[in-house]
């Protein structure tokens, strides 16, 4: 059989390539009506009356009154509206939807709706916490007795805004007794679910399927609920298609983004050794809470990265602010964490008068070593090897002694990462339960049947090229269709790091399963439902036992210059060695690795998103920048076999590991640069010089 990672060309690359991929927006149906929502003028307020216009006929306003079911966007806690009923509690909060056939009239009658609220005191402090978590491992309060110093630092990181090509949109209309939405969302299950909850429907009234999706990074895994329930109830009572498209602006002012985090560092130190940490992690949910819960947990669960410390006490909150909600984004919780601990191990080394890389190699996991949590690092580790490789291609140790010593304004960073693939503890088991099937037909060509989304990562492409391996058939014999609720199971939501790992490992076990009782030109169906590995023991109060089922590891290499007059930074050149099992597709991963980790040198030194009185400052791509090609350096990137026995073909998680590095090698990079300790991202300009002229 031939080796699974050598390249393919990508499926859906020429329709793409051609432009004959069909986007949400492109799509038109008969009699379709046009939408717009109405939004809070105020952060936090009453609501006291609403004065909506006469209507021409053919034009109508939705609200919360038109909801059957209960006003709450079904995600993990009931604390979203549909729609604003009483009070609102971010600037823009949806308040009801203007629909109609004309766009220019729908934006009129938005415009001269008249709201009357009584202002209430917003809150934008990390003061109000809605979920509190914590956890132990060793005992550090026996530590604290007999120690030579704490060493403590404050670390803060800000939003960053997925940027997808495509704006949020879906459309909605009835057809065959069902509601039916379709548009660019991550997870076709969760909008379904939502609508069921929102119209107090059968299951078999609400229809999702998935358009092609130009891209979306975790911000269209749980905010396309909120649209789809905007829209369902619209049809639900008109009957009539209804299109509702963001622009840009609209976009970046009111959806998810990544949540800004503020975490507080203390490691007990015995002899120049590291007898143990504490960490206290603050996350800024904005008004809603959404899936902010999971997103601290991943970042707790985070909160020593790759080294091993016996003595853990863990604490952290989510905080509500009167500010736009925040939600999934590449990494969940992850990069925020990350960047404390490997600058907190730097500087720790710093304090110590240590060589960093001699530190970070004394705490290094190992295979069988205990993780944060009490679980297991059952797996071989391999970043012995791949920090071999990174520091002979990067020539990091000659750099960074030169740079150290001289003045040339460049600098040269590295950090070391892991991620853990799945959902966190018995997640896939308890709240997921994937199902997947294959279906052949009379003509032996194979179908998959599953409600994973390609969003760009690639999966139409690595799903059907694992059921053509396995059963030893063209790939073009194999179909892979965008999801249709009607047509396929619940094997759960895009995202994790979980696609390839686990769907894809169901759908191996189905195509071998479909292999072993082929029989030519008959029709069969293949099931297969996922098993929790029988090692996975979660308490999910205590945060004890294995997080995941595994975990991707990597390295991150990042050389820059700072313009000693103006601050600026270039970046000049990247080296990259990942360990993600096994590459379905070796060009894909590289791809994804060289997105991913531009994301995370964005998000580092370059993107800049605050919110001044609650309201989003920068909302258009002029004023929010991210990396562009002229920003791109050189990547060199390595991809490391470390086949893991339960992933298809060995295969773990890829699309997150690349993110969530980038950043603190970045920062990392820039500190060697200019010989100040870096706390804070992104590292901007402004910030270099407070630095600068700081004694």
């Amino acid at each position: 059989m031939k080796n699974i990672s050598i390249s393919i060309k990508k499926v859906d690359s020429d329709e793409k390539s051609t432009g004959k991929a069909i986007y949400t927006s492109d799509i038109k149906l008969d009699e379709m009506l046009y939408s717009k929502t109405v939004r809070s003028k105020h952060q936090r307020a009453k609501i006291i009356s609403r004065n909506y216009p006469q209507l021409k006929e053919g034009y109508y306003i939705i609200d919360y009154k038109d909801i059957p079911g209960k006003n709450i966007v079904k995600i993990i806690f009931d604390d979203m509206p549909v729609f604003a009923e009483h009070e609102v509690n971010y600037y823009l909060e949806p308040i009801a939807l203007v629909v109609g056939p004309n766009k220019q009239e729908v934006l009129n009658i938005v415009n001269s709706i008249e709201i009357e609220y009584e202002e209430l005191e917003p809150n934008y402090e990390f003061t109000n916490s809605a979920i509190d978590y914590k956890f132990k491992k060793g005992d550090l309060d026996q530590i604290k007795k007999d120690i030579d110093q704490i060493i403590t630092y404050d670390y803060e990181t800000s939003y960053q805004e997925q940027l997808y090509i495509e704006p949020q949109g879906m459309i909605g209309y009835f057809e065959a007794g069902q509601v039916t939405l379709i548009g660019s969302i991550q997870c076709p299950y969760y909008v379904k679910n939502a609508v069921i909850s929102i119209l107090d429907s059968e299951d078999d009234y609400v229809r999702v399927k998935q358009a092609t999706v130009g891209g979306a990074f975790g911000g269209k895994e749980e905010f396309p609920s909120l649209i789809a329930c905007h829209l369902a109830v619209a049809v639900h009572k008109i009957k009539k298609p209804i299109k509702l498209i963001y622009e840009r602006e609209e976009d970046m002012e009111t959806t998810t983004k990544r949540h800004p985090a503020k975490i507080t560092m203390n490691a007990y130190i015995k002899n120049n050794e590291i007898k143990g940490i504490s960490s206290t992690v603050g996350i800024d949910a904005g008004a809603h809470i959404g899936l902010s819960g999971v997103v601290l947990s991943r970042a707790l669960i985070a909160c020593t990265g790759v080294y091993t410390i016996d003595n853990l006490e863990v604490n952290g909150d989510v905080f509500l602010t009167n500010t736009v909600p925040n939600g999934a984004f590449r990494g969940f919780g992850a990069p925020q964490m990350l960047f404390a601990v490997e600058m907190f191990i730097q500087h720790i080394a710093k304090e110590l008068k240590m060589d960093p890389l001699k530190l970070r190699e004394k705490y290094l996991a190992k295979q069988n070593d205990e993780t944060s949590t009490g679980g297991m690092f059952r797996d071989p580790i391999i970043m012995p090897e791949m920090i071999e490789k990174v520091l002979k291609e990067s020539d990091y140790n000659r750099k960074i002694k030169e740079y150290q010593k001289t003045s040339s304004n460049r600098g040269i960073g590295m950090s070391w990462f892991l991620h853990g693939c799945g959902f966190t503890g018995s997640g896939e088991a308890t709240h997921i339960n994937a199902v997947v099937k294959l279906e052949k037909d009379e003509h032996d060509q194979v179908t998959i049947l599953i409600a994973a989304v390609d969003m760009g990562q690639g999966i139409k492409t690595t799903m059907r090229k694992i059921v053509a391996n396995i059963l030893e058939i063209p790939i073009e014999q194999v179909t892979y269709n965008h999801p249709d609720t009607n047509l396929v199971p619940d094997s759960g939501p895009t995202v994790a790091s979980r696609t390839t790992m686990i769907v894809g490992g169901l759908v191996a076990r189905a195509a071998k399963q479909l292999k072993d009782n082929w029989i030519n030109n008959k029709y069969q169906l293949t099931t297969e439902k996922y098993k929790q590995p029988s090692y996975i023991k979660w308490d999910e109060d205590k945060f004890y036992g294995d997080a995941y089922p595994a975990y991707s590891w990597g390295i991150n290499v990042i050389e820059v210059e700072v313009n000693p007059v103006t601050y600026e930074v270039s970046v000049l050149e990247g080296w990259s060695v990942y360990d993600v099992g096994k590459a379905i597709d070796e060009q894909i991963v590289l791809g994804q690795a060289d997105g991913g980790q531009l994301q995370g040198i964005g998000y580092g030194y370059l993107e800049v998103m605050t919110a001044k009185d609650g309201k989003i400052q920068q909302k258009n791509v002029t004023d929010y920048i991210i990396p562009t090609t002229v920003d791109t350096p050189k990547l060199h990137t390595y991809l490391m076999d470390n086949p893991y026995p339960l992933g298809p073909y060995g295969a773990k998680g890829a699309g997150e590991l690349t993110l969530v590095g980038g950043a603190p090698a970045v920062a990392l990079a820039i500190e060697n640069a200019i010989g100040k300790k870096i706390t804070k991202l992104p590292v901007t300009p402004e910030y270099i010089m407070e630095l600068m002229n700081h004694e």
